[in-house]
């Protein structure tokens, strides 16, 4: 009875006149990360133990979290203005969504996650063809069913409550499968065949809600500052003193987003040089820009890198 009310109290949010953007946030694998780079693009959100609905510090968000599987549904049908979900369950679901950004982000790394065909390793199975009239189990059975399809392939595609990976071969001759490193595949002894989709997060929208001013804006707002924040990650800033003269042979061997920004010190003859690059980059740079002559080399965290 009180989720029952809480969600009432959320649907009716702007029965008071003020404007809210209805987020929704996916809750599971992807909920951690998802806090995570909100909390770098400006948005913090406290989820507080057994609660559905976090504390956002902005007062006109109204946040609500739901598995990403069901995301893409309740944006289509305007319970949400807008959410973060996979690309494969917006397919999965065909909603009628618009889709803002593309955010390559997933529960454990920056890059995109795969849909794969996997089956025992000692499986006859070497390509989509050899699955006519196999029995296939899967999360993703619309996916996996139009995939089959544009191979010309007829197979039984059942869906899978969880557990995936261990019903080869014993309930199924194949299985498809999100995976990000394979590792979790390999454990259970299972190698990919074939690439079926890759996947990426989504900042999708209510068309509806896009059509509002406001909430086009806040939307709009909300995924520069994300996509920033995804820009920023694994890079740091640097910055230095040099004498003028050596600038030529520091700014050598300094990548940047575009070019170093070179500023003139108080002190003559002096200037100040700063720049954007990849973490990994800092322990080979800073030694060696110390020897060409650079002083007081300042590395800093970045949250957000906006183009």
């Amino acid at each position: 009875m009180e989720t029952q009310s809480a969600i009432g109290r959320f649907l009716s949010l702007e029965s008071d006149g003020r404007p809210r953007l209805r987020l929704g946030l996916p809750k599971g694998s992807l909920q951690q990360a998802t806090l995570n780079l909100l909390r770098k693009a400006g948005f913090g959100f406290h989820v507080q133990e057994r609660s559905y609905f976090p504390i956002s510090d902005d007062e006109e968000i109204a946040p609500m979290l739901v598995r990403a599987q069901e995301m893409a549904r309740y944006v289509a049908q305007g319970l949400f203005d807008a959410g973060f979900t996979g690309k494969d369950w917006v397919l999965e679901t065909e909603a009628d969504v618009l889709v803002v950004a593309d955010l390559v982000y997933s529960k454990a790394s920056f890059r995109p996650v795969r849909w794969v065909l996997a089956v025992p390793e000692d499986s006859p199975i070497q390509s989509v063809r050899d699955l006519q009239g196999k029995r296939i189990a899967t999360e993703v059975v619309n996916i996996t069913r139009r995939w089959l399809a544009q191979h010309g392939v007829e197979a039984q595609v059942e869906f899978s409550w969880g557990a995936t990976e261990v019903k080869a071969p014993y309930l199924a001759d194949a299985i498809v499968e999100v995976t990000e490193t394979g590792a979790s595949l390999r454990a259970n002894k299972l190698r990919i065949v074939e690439v079926v989709l890759e996947s990426n997060t989504q900042l999708i929208a209510n068309p509806q809600a896009w059509n509002d001013p406001w909430k086009r804006q806040k939307i709009e707002n909300l995924a520069l500052l994300v996509q920033g924040a995804i820009l920023a990650e694994g890079k740091v800033g640097l910055k230095l003193n040099c004498r003028r003269e050596d600038v030529p042979q520091i700014v050598s061997i300094l990548p940047a987003l575009r070019n170093p920004t070179i500023s003139e010190l108080a002190l003559s003859g002096w200037v100040a040089v700063e720049t954007i690059i990849d973490e990994s980059l800092v322990r080979q740079l800073i030694p060696e820009l110390k020897r060409r002559g650079a002083e007081g080399i300042i590395e800093y965290p970045l949250n957000k890198i906006v183009p």
